[in-house]
């Protein structure tokens, strides 16, 4: 879309006059901001604001609102389901400037972040205070962003998703509005729960600029093991039972012999090629050694071999890396390929059953698509590597997808654990939420009745 097609000269003139050189129009610029990590099609807004205060944010959006120009907000554009795509133009909003710590509340574990801080950069900031913050989705994102898209991540299966963390936001309404949601207090029962209902809107009802987090004491011991399996059901049935016995692990990642073979080879690791287990387990001394002898001893009887231990930190950090790097690592099996990252998650109990349907469906293929996942709260994904010279590859991997998607839904689970929809999955989201997505329709239109913020993406206006 042409810039003069979407953007008035009197609301280019507006912003440029608000933000100077901190609006760009730049073909190169504006190409980056409407790609990212993703199968799906790219699309660039027609210009990009590099804002810098919440107040600016409300700026930006008054004048777009005012000649009805799309806005799209953007982080470090690491999401996985078009979210950023500019599929009508307009303008997309970067967060990145607004990157500082507001405030750190030690006593009450809490802090108060700018939209475009990372999750690294809060780690670092946190790191003398014995505090820090366990949300983790492997790339480096920002902490806005996470809450747009109710990220999570390896310690999900302890500490929870972003859904569950964040205590308050601070937002810009599609009328330019600024409004903060929640606050400090651990819970609440005044009014609508507008905090939870702008986690995971992926931008779609406003953008974020502010978050209210929760924080928390670093564990006192933390050790990490590695374990392989004779089969990828046993290892699928040491993480249920795990769960089901009430064991308090950190993390539990699994990786098929496909993902391990790659993690082997990208990141110079020297584990068996066999389905594999990552733990990882916070506490006291005593009691990270009671949970990991209690592991140890169920996938013992799972055909699961030796745990091999990581306890020092630069241990834990290669392990950790390695699974975070499992997207490169796995394309690294096909440098050619076209990538397709996907996600669903079920009931625990359900696991086995949808991992080894979807492994036997992949391999009935001939599509290479690695199977890793954060399996301790039922949450996995697949890697499609699609040859570009096999006519039909992406053909054959959307239908995989499909029954992917439609088992998860049918055991009563989701289309996406952590993705999101963005406009990958809303023919999904329709299947899975039915009548409800009418009711989501009706919200969205009531905030943002001429549908510019981030339009196109989790419904169809």
């Amino acid at each position: 879309m042409s810039l003069q097609s979407a953007m008035p000269p009197s609301a280019l003139d507006e912003l440029k006059a608000l933000l100077g050189d901190r609006l760009s129009t730049s073909m190169a610029v504006r190409e980056h901001h409407g790609n990212d990590l993703t199968y799906h099609e790219g699309h660039p807004p027609d210009a990009v604001a590099f804002a810098e205060t919440t107040e600016e944010v409300g700026e930006i959006v008054r004048i777009c609102a005012a000649s009805r120009i799309p806005v799209v907000p953007f982080g470090t554009g690491t999401s996985l389901e078009g979210h950023i795509a500019a599929l009508k133009g307009g303008v997309c909003i970067d967060l990145s400037r607004m990157n500082a710590v507001l405030e750190v509340n030690d006593q009450d574990l809490d802090c108060r972040v700018q939209a475009g801080v990372t999750r690294k950069q809060l780690n670092e900031y946190l790191r003398d205070t014995g505090l820090f913050f366990p949300i983790d989705p492997g790339a480096d994102a920002s902490l806005g962003g996470m809450a747009a898209t109710s990220a999570s991540g390896p310690n999900a299966v302890r500490y929870g998703t972003m859904r569950e963390n964040v205590l308050g936001l601070t937002v810009v309404l599609p009328d330019g509005r600024i409004v903060r949601t929640g606050g400090r207090a651990r819970k609440s029962s005044a009014g609508y729960d507008i905090t939870r209902l702008l986690v995971g809107s992926e931008g779609t009802l406003g953008v974020i600029t502010e978050v209210q987090l929760r924080l928390y004491g670093i564990p006192e011991a933390i050790s990490a093991a590695v374990c392989d399996f004779e089969t990828l059901e046993g290892a699928v049935n040491t993480v249920i039972l795990t769960i089901q016995s009430g064991i308090p692990v950190a993390r539990i990642e699994l990786l098929d012999e496909v993902q391990m073979d790659a993690c082997n080879r990208y990141s110079g690791l020297d584990y068996p090629v066999r389905p594999t287990l990552f733990f990882e387990f916070h506490g006291s001394p005593s009691g990270v050694q009671e949970q990991s002898e209690s592991v140890a001893a169920i996938a013992s009887e799972l055909g699961g071999g030796e745990f091999r231990w990581a306890t020092l930190q630069e241990d834990r950090n290669k392990l950790w890396q390695a699974r975070h790097d499992a997207y490169w690592a796995a394309k690294g099996l096909k440098p050619t390929a076209q990538t397709w990252a996907t996600d669903v998650c079920v009931p625990i109990s359900r696991l086995a059953e949808c991992i080894l349907e979807t492994k036997r469906d992949v391999e009935e293929s001939g599509i290479l698509a690695p199977i890793v996942g954060h399996v301790g709260d039922g949450n996995f994904h697949l890697l499609y590597l699609m040859d570009p010279d096999r006519p039909g590859d992406i053909e054959t991997a959307e239908a995989l997808n499909e029954r992917m998607v439609t088992r998860a839904i049918a055991m009563g689970g989701t289309c996406t654990g952590e993705h999101g929809v963005g406009y990958g999955k809303i023919a999904f989201l329709q299947a899975e939420q039915g009548e409800a997505v009418s009711v989501m329709r009706q919200i969205k239109l009531a905030l943002d009745p001429e549908n510019i913020m981030n339009p196109g993406k989790v419904l169809r206006i």
